[in-house]
């Protein structure tokens, strides 16, 4: 008898299952496109999912997410985007410049939400930053203007170096801009700059080589997903080698690097998860201008300061956003 009322139940349940669904409106696909991989992308994906939050989705309650991440290399990157276009996913969340380049590539109908470090019209992702046309549109972080405050900013705190380095990666599109505002800065200070180059683990490992081969008193890191990502190594290395260095993003200084200066990373995937949310409400790309990051932080480690044996100046710990003792 029991085995009876369960089959009548499980086959009930089985002729309603179809009824409720062809009342139901199939989840919408965002496909995250990425240089790294879900672990890197740990907090970038947290703010973006926090953004979505704000208009109304959750994750595998509203909204499905599908990622696709190139693990360090970029050249995947088309392929990964184009198999998100074969998926016919709802939008297209791409994680840097490499990202959005790929995804534009790929499609020219499925919307596309960015976050660049790159001036998205001079790069020609967009036609301007208030209508950028087409089916794109997304967050501008400005890291060309933000290296030479970079130096600025390390020079105070290191008055004594006269040769400075800076670390960048090739592959990123920003980093020729971003190398000759250094070198501007540098000049104006009366600085010597090398330019060092890494695009792997193995390159970040010889660039600091070069480094102490330079005796370089200081070190400027260039902006970009991939740095980011190797933020444990870079930091690390700079420990090992006593090199006081300033980065872009406070992951670093939060990581144990002396400082940063730069956006505010997490908000800006929080805007970008905003726009995507926009988007499957029905706002189309198109109208929606091209938000830049505006909100900036300067973060001090002061702990890793005192270990390197610096003494911060006052004028620039009463300027810091968070000094992490």
């Amino acid at each position: 008898m029991l085995r009876r009322e369960v089959i009548t139940l499980i086959g009930g349940a089985a002729a309603a299952w179809p009824l409720a669904a062809r009342g139901q409106q199939p989840m919408p696909v965002i496909g995250y496109l990425s240089p790294g991989s879900p672990e890197s992308d740990a907090f970038r994906l947290t703010a973006f999912r926090q953004g979505l939050n704000e208009t109304g989705y959750v994750e595998g309650q509203s909204v499905a997410i599908e990622y696709r991440g190139a693990q360090g290399e970029n050249d995947r990157l088309p392929a990964l985007a184009a198999d998100l276009v074969r998926r016919q996913v709802t939008v297209i969340a791409a994680g840097g410049p490499n990202p959005a380049v790929a995804a534009k590539a790929a499609t020219s109908t499925i919307p596309i939400v960015f976050v660049v470090g790159i001036d998205p019209v001079q790069s020609g992702l967009v036609a301007s930053l208030n209508r950028p046309g087409g089916n794109i549109t997304g967050v501008v972080i400005l890291s060309e203007e933000l290296a030479a405050k970079r130096i600025d900013l390390l020079h105070e705190l290191v008055p004594t170096a006269a040769v400075v380095a800076v670390l960048v990666n090739p592959t990123n599109p920003v980093s020729d801009p971003q190398t000759r505002n250094l070198q501007d800065a540098a000049r104006s200070l009366g600085l010597q700059l090398h330019v060092l180059r890494a695009s792997t683990a193995s390159e970040i490992d010889a660039a600091f080589a070069t480094l102490v081969e330079l005796r370089a008193g200081a070190l400027v890191f260039g902006g970009g997903p991939f740095f980011t990502n190797q933020r444990v190594q870079i930091v690390g290395l700079a420990a090992r080698h006593s090199v006081p260095a300033i980065y872009g993003v406070r992951l670093f200084p939060a990581a144990g690097g002396l400082m940063s200066y730069g956006a505010d990373l997490a908000d800006s995937f929080r805007q970008a998860g905003v726009y995507a949310g926009k988007i499957l409400k029905g706002a189309k790309p198109a109208d929606l201008p091209v938000e830049q990051a505006v909100k900036l932080e300067l973060v001090i480690n002061l702990k890793t300061a005192k270990t390197l044996g610096l003494t911060v100046p006052l004028t620039l710990l009463g300027r810091a956003d968070e000094v992490i003792e």
